[in-house]
């Protein structure tokens, strides 16, 4: 069959002839119909995730949409390395049906990204009874613009949203996001110092979790009501981030990470369908450029606003 392949880390990816997929007990052998080309996707690929199978030549490919004999359309993850699900064929663990009417790249598109920040919000909901302010560190990325949307729709009082790009601040600014400009090293001093949040979503980490850490420290020995939680989701600003003790004795703050070690299988499947709905319906915008197999280098550099789909083609 075609399939997008990587011969190593190292190694750009092509398009070439791969081995069928090799199903379990319980798979079933389906059609793609595109799948996102996510931060993720890359790490795995090139062995920098801990993800990563390092089995090569390998599919790339977490997730995506595809069909099965009978035309219908699922939301497909979970195959077996060395198979993505980047090739005509897959055979995933996991399928959920999508909702009528729904845009399947978009589906592709969105449901990596939009989970990252889904599952913290509705847990972090249900543990204290409503959402409160939340802050987005990177929220000008794909993720955390969906993080900042899903913020609302799941009830968030007050949301604020880190990031470089003008452009994407001025998008989260129109949409009733308060913006902060990391571009200005005091920006996100000021903005903690007005208003300290409930739940942060970080998608950078580095130095931006750093000087996040540091805002959020306070001096004293005052009445604290704040209890903040911390969830460590991405990377692109550093892969660590040195915490002061000072903090963690000074202030009720949670600090933990959302990734696919932090939640089973079963939580997943039952958060799916809502946000496939949300997709669907458009309250939440999942603007995607469709790739073909056949321009794949291309689609492995974009580093444009919307998410990469790779189609079959």
């Amino acid at each position: 069959m075609r399939a997008i392949t990587l011969a190593s880390a190292d190694a750009p990816p092509t398009c070439s002839d791969f081995p069928e997929p090799e199903p379990r007990a319980g798979e079933e052998i389906l059609e793609l119909v595109g799948a996102g080309l996510h931060q993720v996707v890359r790490g795995i690929a090139t062995g920098r995730h801990y993800g990563s199978s390092h089995q090569y030549p390998l599919v790339p490919g977490v997730d995506g949409v595809a069909r099965d004999r009978s035309g219908r359309l699922v939301y497909a993850a979970m195959t077996q390395a060395p198979w993505g699900t980047m090739a005509e064929r897959l055979a995933p663990a996991m399928t959920v049906d999508l909702p009528a009417g729904a845009d399947p790249l978009a589906i592709a598109a969105g449901m990596n990204p939009g989970m990252s920040g889904w599952i913290p919000l509705v847990v972090h909901r249900e543990e204290r009874g409503a959402l409160g302010t939340v802050i987005v560190l990177g929220a000008t990325g794909m993720a955390g613009r969906m993080a900042a949307q899903a913020a609302f729709a799941l009830g968030a009082r007050r949301v604020l949203g880190a990031g470089r790009d003008a452009d994407s601040l001025q998008c989260l600014h129109e949409a009733g996001v308060e913006t902060v400009d990391l571009t200005d090293p005091r920006a996100l001093e000021r903005a903690l110092a007005s208003a300290t949040p409930d739940l942060v979503l970080d998608y950078v980490w580095g130095p931006v979790a750093e000087a996040a850490f540091a805002a959020l420290g306070r001096r004293g020995l005052g009445k604290d009501d704040a209890d903040i939680s911390y969830v460590q989701i991405g990377s692109l600003a550093g892969a660590e981030a040195s915490v002061p003790a000072s903090l963690l004795r000074s202030r009720r703050l949670r600090l933990a990470g959302s990734g696919s070690g932090t939640f089973t299988q079963e939580r997943l499947l039952a958060e799916f369908p809502t946000l496939m709905a949300r997709i669907a319906d458009g309250s939440m915008s999942v603007p995607y450029t469709e790739y073909p197999f056949s321009r794949i280098e291309e689609a492995w550099a974009y580093t444009g606003r919307a998410r990469a789909v790779v189609v079959p083609g």
